[in-house]
């Protein structure tokens, strides 16, 4: 690019001519030329984003100075060549001093602090879903993902990321297998076509957390956070951060259980009362039943008798359904005689006859 720069400039320069030259001595006006702005680049890459900006606004302040000057110079009685003169060096006098003098104090911008309402929220990341690492650790994500309820846009930090890493990389045995498979569900993630998955780069070295973190870059790019964390779920929605919570979704996505239904389940262990048992469902619901102590290990049918919402998730509590047949039954034994027991007995009273039966009363 900067051979083609010098090149052209020769060439245009040998072409027009300026300052009457003519041949070589244009073209090597055009070199000097080209030479110049080279040496402007090389500087100017060196330069900060403040430098530039206080160093443009002071050149033209510069200018718009030296425009005052010359049109004070134009109503004096020098004679032209005088005025062209003062003009012309008014005018590359003010705007450099000004260019250099506003680029030396373009340092005090930083300092600046600039209004909550030019903090605009990044397009690029406007409505992601921020994926959290209890997210990938727990897994589901990827399966709420394969049935297409996710729409949108995944986003997975890097400082998330590097988490990640550290704990598939830990000394204890149980937190490696919880990181190894959080990264084992990005890549099963990455392997859906249909699925828009990106690495973000966002990083904010100033917060150590890392739930902080994704915490400040939900808020600043209005985007959303999936977590299973219930602390980091507290603290986003205090601040008024959108969060999808797949432990409530799978909560919400339980059936619905009515007192009086019955089931059946498999009693695995001893409940806290003396006589209970506990059985789990398949999305882990806890069933504690009363009186099913002595069925461990057993698969029984209960009643439901009443359901119970915690923030850990559903509880069901019912009864054997042995204990509301034998309980009918005693109802059954302290009322009527059956039917079968009267029929016997009066028969038997039709066959014992009375002693006078076949006297002549007296």
């Amino acid at each position: 690019m900067r051979l083609a720069l010098i090149g052209a400039t020769c060439v245009v320069c040998y072409s027009l001519g300026p300052f009457g030259m003519h041949g070589l001595p244009a073209a090597g006006l055009g070199f000097l030329v080209a030479m110049i702005i080279l040496l402007a680049e090389l500087r100017l890459r060196r330069a900060e984003i403040s430098g530039l900006v206080a160093g443009t606004v002071g050149a033209v302040v510069g200018l718009l100075a030296s425009l005052l000057l010359t049109m004070v110079i134009s109503r004096t009685a020098e004679p032209e060549p005088t005025k062209s003169f003062l003009e012309f060096t008014s005018l590359f006098a003010f705007g450099y001093l000004g260019l250099v003098v506003g680029a030396s104090q373009g340092k005090a911008l930083r300092h600046i602090p600039l209004p909550s309402s030019v903090e605009l929220p990044a397009p690029a990341l406007r409505g992601v879903k921020l994926l959290d690492t209890s997210a990938l650790i727990d897994g589901r994500i990827a399966d709420i993902c394969e049935t297409h309820f996710l729409d949108g846009t995944l986003g997975i930090p890097r400082f998330v990321l590097h988490e990640l890493q550290q704990v598939a990389d830990s000394s204890d045995s149980l937190k490696r297998q919880r990181g190894r498979r959080g990264l084992e569900v990005i890549e099963r993630m990455k392997k859906m076509t249909w699925l828009d998955l990106r690495i973000l780069d966002e990083d904010f070295p100033c917060t150590p957390a890392v739930d902080q973190k994704l915490v400040e870059l939900a808020r600043s790019s209005g985007s959303k956070i999936v977590t299973n964390d219930f602390n980091l779920n507290k603290v986003a929605r205090v601040q008024g951060i959108s969060v999808l919570n797949v432990n409530e979704l799978a909560n919400a996505m339980k059936p619905a259980v009515l007192p009086g239904e019955s089931m059946r389940v498999l009693i695995l262990r001893e409940g806290k009362e003396s006589t209970q048992g506990v059985a789990y469902l398949d999305d882990g619901t806890m069933v504690v039943v009363d009186g099913a102590r002595r069925h461990i290990n057993r698969t029984i049918e209960i009643v439901v008798t009443s359901t119970h919402q915690t923030p850990a998730g559903k509880m069901i509590f019912g009864r054997t359904e042995e204990r509301a047949d034998s309980s009918a039954t005693r109802v059954a034994a302290v009322g009527i005689v059956p039917e079968a027991t009267a029929g016997s007995t009066a028969s038997r009273f039709e066959a014992c006859p009375p002693p006078y039966a076949g006297r002549e009363p007296l």
